[in-house]
């Protein structure tokens, strides 16, 4: 499938349900401008780094936002950019969609091609019956 169909379908999907959650669910999104709190720097670091500049540089909360931080940070950054950010910065919001789901699922990719699987009980023909 080609690139730009791809992220053509991401846009779609997330504007299609941020327009369910407004007008089924009434859900109100921010209307905070990226820009008048954050610039450049922190994008690129919310992009690299993502659990340290979570760490650092947003308020901490409960038990969702910490597993959100060990598990899965991408994908928690995009949900808060989408929830403060919709209205204002569409772009952005659609941009932290794709950095979310390309590096999740390279991230996982890369551990399970390194991880070494040892097996510890030696070969099957010297198990005790």
């Amino acid at each position: 499938m080609n690139t730009l169909f791809k992220i053509f379908i991401i846009m779609l999907v997330i504007t299609g349900v941020s327009a369910i959650l407004i007008n089924v669910f009434h859900v109100e999104y921010g209307t905070i401008n990226f820009w008048q709190n954050h610039g450049v720097i922190f994008l690129i670091c919310i992009a690299l780094f993502p659990r340290l500049t979570m760490i650092f540089a947003t308020p901490w909360g409960g038990l969702i936002w910490w597993l959100g931080l060990l598990f899965v940070p991408r994908l928690q950054v995009a949900i808060l950019a989408t929830i403060c950010y919709w209205n204002t910065n569409k772009i952005l919001v659609i941009m932290a969609w794709l950095v979310a789901l390309g590096g999740e699922s390279t991230e996982k990719y890369y551990i399970q091609k390194r991880t070494i699987w040892v097996n510890i009980r030696g070969p099957r023909d010297r198990l005790p019956m």
